[in-house]
């Protein structure tokens, strides 16, 4: 069995869960109730906000927020500064707002900096262009891209284009 590593700066509160063989970097923070699958990747400065669940051998690059209200499934690749929503209509000044919830599918992969609006499901090894804003559901094994992020491709599960 690997062993789990937390770097001294992380913040893991005592009910979150953290897996086996899992490496938790600088700066993370994990919340109450949260749990973090086996041999997962938490690199620099990521949030994972209480709640939330983050399947086997996942890999969250630097500075990605996971709000309550996202289920990422195992084998899930998230890219830098990707971002995550939990509220369709954020106002500072409402009380009692729902959480909508987010689904991210087995070996999906999301760009660096793309943009998930909450309330939608990515399929199964879906891939999410750099930079994308993603504002409805992802359809399994396609590639989307832009603002807002539309179908490009289908692709395999390697992520490689299938013509």
């Amino acid at each position: 069995m690997a062993k789990t590593y937390i770097h001294p700066t992380a913040i893991i509160d005592p009910n979150a869960q953290i897996g086996s063989g899992s490496m938790v970097w600088v700066n993370v923070q994990v919340r109450e109730s949260a749990t973090v699958g086996k041999n997962c990747v938490l690199s620099k400065d990521v949030y994972v906000d209480s709640n939330v669940s983050i399947g086997d051998e996942c890999k969250i690059q630097n500075s990605v927020s996971v709000y309550d209200g996202v289920t990422i499934e195992c084998r899930v690749f998230i890219g830098p500064g990707a971002c995550f929503t939990n509220d369709k209509v954020p106002r500072a000044f409402i009380s009692g707002w729902e959480i909508s919830k987010t689904l991210i599918k087995q070996g999906a992969s999301l760009g660096a900096n793309c943009t998930i609006v909450c309330g939608v499901v990515i399929g199964e090894y879906a891939m999410i262009a750099a930079g994308s804003v993603v504002t409805k559901d992802v359809p399994p094994y396609m590639l989307v891209s832009g603002n807002p992020a539309r179908v490009v491709h289908k692709i395999d599960k390697e992520g490689n284009k299938i013509k």
